[in-house]
């Protein structure tokens, strides 16, 4: 127990589970900006595997690193606008627009990883982000350590809470996006285009989405690999219903996930040795499964989620 009290007091740990937490801030900002305007946007898994190569080949090519995230995020914008044109204006089955999306994503990322480095057995390296070392801030007790010695990329995610913070609650646009995902009806009566704000948002969304994928390949990691992913994008969107559609719970249910994966890695290195170790892989996603299902049961959907809408439609 003692041990246990000890990780969970450690900032290293923190550091750790904010790092891990990053790219699901960005996703589930997307996602719960897509779905504010009432789409729900299923092609996050692949849209996080093409911004992750996107970002990576750009910064590889020498674009740069920040030219490396104008990539993926441009990247992620123009899978959301595929999205955006099959369920807005075609009013298409929004599930099966965001499989496919998916799908037609993650296949294009591999394939083009592979069309352009067909010899290579190894993906090539770049010079990822590095941890930023603030003067002051950076050696302040525990703090320091968690918050002020990440990547760019992080500050640029929690910066990014706020800014979606502020865009929904305290704009005009944030009251229209929030409106048309209750009742795009009462937009239309105001002379505002129904079509024009879900699909302006879902290729917003998607952009931030792609950034998560871009963490991976340019902060977390160094360089490209298949499978990276792995599931992150279905986690965003299992945290957008913990959050209720509220980008400070959205930081928090990122976060809490980040812990739990933190944790289970260095709890495997302390009692690994008794227990399988897949059991503590499965820890952060039962943990996750659990914290949903009681968030869920008083989440406050957007009304208007998942319904087509059409010019006139009533």
């Amino acid at each position: 127990m003692s041990d246990i009290l000890d990780i969970l007091v450690s900032a290293s740990f923190w550091a750790a589970a904010l790092r891990i937490a990053t790219p699901l801030i960005f996703g589930v900002l997307g996602a719960l900006l897509c779905e504010r305007a009432g789409v729900l946007n299923l092609g996050i898994e692949g849209i996080f595997t093409a911004g992750a190569m996107a970002g990576w080949m750009a910064a590889w090519l020498g674009a740069g690193l920040w030219g490396g995230v104008l990539v993926a995020a441009m990247a992620g914008a123009a899978f959301g606008l595929i999205h955006a044109i099959l369920t807005v204006p075609l009013g298409l089955s929004q599930h099966v627009s965001g499989i496919g999306v998916t799908l037609f994503a993650t296949s294009l990322s591999y394939y083009t990883y592979r069309t352009a480095l067909p010899d290579v057995s190894s993906p090539p390296r770049i010079t990822a982000f590095q941890p930023l070392d603030i003067p002051v801030l950076s050696d302040l007790p525990f703090i320091g350590p968690v918050l002020f010695q990440q990547t760019a990329l992080t500050m640029l995610a929690l910066a990014l809470v706020v800014a979606v913070w502020f865009v929904l609650n305290r704009t005009p646009l944030g009251l229209a996006i929030r409106a048309v995902g209750d009742n795009p009806a009462a937009v239309e009566a105001q002379g505002l285009s129904v079509v024009a704000l879900r699909m302006g948002t879902v290729v917003a969304g998607s952009a931030l989405m792609a950034l998560g994928g871009a963490f991976l390949t340019m902060s977390a990691f160094d360089a490209f690999f298949f499978g990276m992913v792995n599931g992150r994008g279905w986690i965003c969107i299992a945290l957008t219903v913990f959050a209720s559609w509220r980008p400070g719970k959205a930081l928090v249910g990122a976060l809490l996930f980040g812990a739990f994966d933190a944790f289970q890695v260095r709890l495997q290195t302390e009692v690994g040795a008794f227990v399988p170790g897949q059991l503590f892989l499965m820890m952060p996603y039962l943990l996750s499964i659990a914290a949903l299902v009681v968030a869920a049961r008083r989440a406050d959907y957007p009304r208007a989620l998942l319904k087509p809408y059409f010019k006139g439609q009533r």
